[in-house]
């Protein structure tokens, strides 16, 4: 871990991938007070929900062709933009003075989120192989989600002092432009240079194309069902009598907190159970975390059971994205990491749509039961899904 404070191309895209956590859940404290502060506006409690996941629709329409930019331009000019970009339409919303307009911005908001996550994501793919990929994985969803965690934290106790100050944390972005403008190599993007994967295998051989839209499957589902905790448990709190933004705000920063934290295992994890067994784990614990979340009725609880979700999280995401970058040709990482920004964003912006629903038909608990059976589904989807072939059966996992 130390070597890896004092490598400056590292701690570049640890920063970068720290504004993606920023981009959707950092405003959900302030969700009850937007909707009231438009509560003329029509469809005004569906258009304060989408304001979440808003981002996440021009990003999965955008990101695959800022991934085919990123591997035929070069990695750092769309990353310098895209983070750019997410500073300026991010902070829009402190003047912006209505709903629609609310709603735009975090639309352009999601097209620069897409290109810092497809360039960062390729850069990674560039920069480390093998282990230490699956190592930095774990750092980087460690450091991503402590940052969530702080900025949840301060969102929401600005939200009680003015809802739209939470849009101020956007502008962090300009703070990390002249670092990564000095750190962030220059090179073009490699070519198709084989290398040695996490469990053995070559880089890039095999039917990648199909593995890559097995993993796109399966994590677009498993942000439908983590963004249940964003876009519906502050309205759940509130249904039980915890509507004041802190309250959301700490339940809220309790899953990045115990996903940061469960990161820093990924690594060890994932030599242990392969990279099919951490991913199936983690659905499992996160499945545990809903199932117990339906019971829950006390602030604890409710945080507690969050956080073993965001455990949960913290194992099965960087197992998905570790697994793109080992089955990717080098000069297909952008486009691989836009495949997987589209089902990410595709998955967040659909969970609303999909979770409201459930929500008005069966109430919330029986919603969280619903998300519990379909996650146990998954786990075991994932292990037949990601087993090691048999001829690297018996070599051990990264």
């Amino acid at each position: 871990m130390m070597d890896l404070l004092r490598d400056r191309q590292a701690l570049a895209l640890l920063l970068a991938a720290s504004l993606t956590i920023l981009s959707n859940a950092t405003i959900s404290p302030a969700l009850p007070g937007i909707e009231a502060a438009f509560a003329g506006t029509p469809d005004a409690a569906l258009l304060t929900r989408l304001l979440v996941t808003a981002p996440s629709l021009a990003g999965a329409l955008l990101a695959p062709f800022a991934g085919m930019a990123v591997d035929r331009y070069g990695r750092r000019p769309f990353l310098l933009a895209g983070v750019g970009l997410f500073a300026l339409s991010g902070s829009a919303g402190l003047v912006l003075p209505d709903l629609q307009m609310l709603l735009a911005s975090r639309l352009l908001l999601g097209l620069s989120v897409a290109l810092v996550m497809t360039a960062q994501a390729a850069l990674v793919g560039d920069l480390f192989e093998g282990a230490a990929r699956g190592r930095f994985m774990g750092y980087q969803m460690a450091a991503t989600n402590f940052g969530g965690f702080v900025f949840v934290i301060f969102a929401g106790w600005l939200a009680g002092v003015d809802v739209f100050f939470v849009f101020a944390l956007y502008a962090v972005g300009l703070l990390y432009l002249p670092f990564l403008w000095s750190a962030i190599p220059a090179a073009r993007p490699p070519r198709d240079v084989p290398s040695t994967r996490a469990d053995g295998g070559e880089e890039g051989a095999g039917p990648w194309v199909l593995q890559l839209a097995f993993l796109v499957f399966l994590s677009g589902v498993t942000f439908v069902l983590f963004y249940v905790v964003p876009t519906q448990v502050p309205f759940y709190l509130a249904r039980i009598g915890h509507g004041e933004p802190v309250a959301a705000g700490l339940v809220v920063a309790a899953v990045p907190l115990s996903a940061g934290c469960a990161a820093f295992a990924f690594g060890a994890l994932r030599r242990r159970l392969g990279p099919g067994g951490t991913p199936a784990f983690g659905f499992a614990v996160m499945g545990a975390g809903f199932l117990l979340l339906s019971a829950a009725t006390s602030l604890p609880a409710i945080a507690a059971t969050v956080a073993l979700a965001g455990c949960g999280f913290g194992w099965v995401l960087p197992g998905f994205i570790a697994r793109v970058l080992d089955v990717a040709p080098a000069a297909r990482r952008g486009l691989a990491s836009g495949a997987m920004t589209t089902s990410i964003f595709l998955g967040q912006f659909v969970s609303p749509l999909a979770m409201q629903p459930a929500v008005e038909a069966f109430g919330y608990v029986d919603a969280f039961r619903l998300a519990a059976v379909v996650l146990a589904v998954l786990s075991m989807t994932v292990l037949v899904g990601l087993r090691p072939s048999r001829e690297r059966a018996a070599q051990p996992a990264g």
